[in-house]
C-alpha cells in the first residue's frame, strides 16, 4: 500500500501546492469582495451572473490556444506571466478603492468588470499549464495521491478564503482586504518562481497551430469516458451551482451579513476538504464511474435542499455535504484526465476540460443570476438542482463506457 503522503515528499510539488493555496485564497477573497461590493452597488442579481460572464467569456475565447501554447511552451513561463497579469488585476481592484467615489460615479461597476475581464484572458492561459505542469512534478503512479493533495489543499483555501475576505470586509474594510488579495499573489509568484523549469515534452506530429488543437479536440471527443466525464461536470456545475446567489441568500433570505455570507461561502470547501482527507487514506480503487454518477447526483440533491432551507445551519449542512460530492467527481475525473490523456497532449485535452468545466462555474453565475431574476432567487436554485439529476441520468443512459469504468492505471 502507497503512502497517502507519497508526492507531498516531492519539492517541487510542495513548491507547487503552497503556489495554489496562496492564489487560490486570493482568487477567493477577491472573489467574495467583488461579489458583495457589486451587489451593494447595484442591488440586481444580475450584476453578480455579469461578474462570471466577464471572467468566463475571454477564458473560453483564449482556452483552446492557451492549451496548445502549454504542450510547445516551458509551462512554467507561462505560470509566471499568468501570475504576474493576475497580481496586477488585484493592484488595480485595490487602486480602485482608494478613489472609489470618483470611479462609482462615474462608470459604475465598470471598472470592475473590465478588470474581471484581464484576469478571465489570465485565468485562461493559466489553467491548461498549471495542469500540464503538476504530472511534471511527480511520478506516474502518483497521479492519484497528488490529485488528491491539489484537491485538498485547493478546497483547503476555498474554505478559509471566504472567511477571511468577508471578516476582512466586515472588520476592516475594502482597502485593507484588496491588499491582502494583493500580498497572497505576490507570494503565489515568488513560490513558483523557486520551482525548476521542466522540459518540454515531444511535440504531436501534427504541423500548424490548427491541426494541432483540432487534433487535441479530437481526443476529447474520441474518448467516452473523458467526454461523459466532462459533459456530466459541464451541466452538473451550470446548473446545480448557487454560489454566485450566495449574497442574496446571506443578505435577504437567511439575513446573516457578510460574516455569514463568509460561512456559506466557506461551507462547500469544508466538505470537500473532509472527503479529499479521507481519499489520501482510501483512495477510490474501483467502481469510479458509478461513484461518479451518484455524487453529482447527490451534489443536485443538496442544492434542491439548499434552495428551499430557511434555516441558516441547514443550509450551511447542506453546502458542506454538497462540497463532498463535488470533491470526489473533481478527483475521479482528474484521475481520469491526467492517466488516459499522453503528455504531449494534457495542456491542450486541459483547454478543452476548462471550457466545458472551468468556465462553467463563471457561466453557471450567469445563469444563476438570469433564473433568478426570472424564477426568483430560490425557484432558480431549486429548478438548478432538478437539471443536475436529469443531466445525470442522461449522462448514465449515453456514457455506457463511463457508466461501467472500474478503474485507470
Amino acid at each position: 500500500m502507497s503512502s497517502p503522503y507519497a508526492a507531498l515528499r516531492t519539492r517541487d510539488f510542495q513548491l507547487f501546492i503552497l503556489s495554489r493555496l496562496f492564489i487560490t485564497l486570493a482568487i477567493l477573497i477577491q472573489s467574495v469582495v467583488v461579489g458583495w461590493q457589486v451587489y451593494e452597488i447595484t442591488k440586481d442579481p444580475l450584476s453578480l451572473g455579469l461578474i462570471g460572464l466577464a471572467e468566463a467569456i475571454p477564458a473560453i475565447a483564449v482556452s483552446l490556444y492557451a492549451g496548445h501554447l502549454a504542450d510547445v511552451v516551458e509551462r512554467k513561463k507561462i505560470i509566471l506571466f499568468c501570475v504576474v497579469t493576475l497580481t496586477f488585476c488585484a493592484s488595480a481592484l485595490l487602486f480602485f478603492t482608494l478613489h472609489a467615489s470618483a470611479f462609482i460615479l462615474q462608470h459604475g461597476v465598470f471598472p470592475i468588470y473590465a478588470v474581471i475581464f484581464v484576469s478571465g484572458i489570465a485565468r485562461g492561459f493559466l489553467s491548461p499549464a498549471n495542469f500540464s505542469f503538476m504530472p511534471q512534478l511527480v511520478e506516474r503512479e502518483q497521479y492519484q495521491n497528488a490529485i488528491t493533495w491539489n484537491s485538498t489543499v485547493w478546497e483547503g483555501a476555498t474554505v478559509v478564503g471566504p472567511v477571511i475576505g468577508g471578516l476582512l470586509y466586515g472588520m476592516y474594510g475594502i482597502t485593507a482586504t484588496y491588499s491582502v488579495d494583493v500580498l497572497l499573489m505576490l507570494a503565489a509568484l515568488i513560490s513558483y518562481a523557486l520551482i525548476p523549469n521542466r522540459p518540454i515534452p515531444p511535440v504531436t506530429e501534427e504541423q500548424g497551430i490548427w491541426k494541432k488543437i483540432k487534433a487535441g479536440v479530437k481526443f476529447v471527443f474520441s474518448n467516452q469516458i473523458i467526454l461523459g466525464a466532462i459533459t456530466l461536470d459541464l451541466f452538473a456545475v451550470l446548473f446545480g451551482g448557487a454560489v454566485a446567489l450566495l449574497p442574496i441568500f446571506a443578505k435577504d433570505i437567511l439575513e446573516v451579513g457578510k460574516e455569514g455570507f463568509g460561512l456559506l461561502r466557506a461551507a462547500p470547501g469544508i466538505g470537500a476538504v473532509m472527503m479529499a482527507i479521507y481519499i489520501t487514506r482510501h483512495p477510490i480503487k474501483k467502481n469510479m464511474g458509478k461513484i461518479l454518477l451518484w455524487c453529482v447526483a447527490g451534489f443536485g440533491v443538496c442544492m434542491i435542499g439548499f434552495g428551499v432551507s430557511k434555516v441558516f445551519w441547514l443550509s450551511v449542512g447542506l453546502l458542506i455535504l454538497s462540497g463532498m460530492f463535488d470533491c470526489v467527481s473533481v478527483i475521479i475525473r482528474f484521475s481520469m484526465i491526467h492517466t488516459l490523456t499522453p503528455e504531449n497532449m494534457k495542456g491542450r485535452v486541459s483547454a478543452v476540460n476548462s471550457i466545458f468545466v472551468g468556465s462553467s462555474n463563471e457561466i453557471g453565475a450567469f445563469e444563476s443570476g438570469v433564473t433568478a431574476r426570472l424564477m426568483g432567487t430560490v425557484t432558480s436554485v431549486v429548478f438548478g438542482g432538478i437539471m443536475t439529476l436529469a443531466v445525470v441520468g442522461a449522462t448514465s443512459w449515453k456514457a455506457v463506457k463511463l457508466r461501467r469504468l472500474d478503474h485507470v492505471n
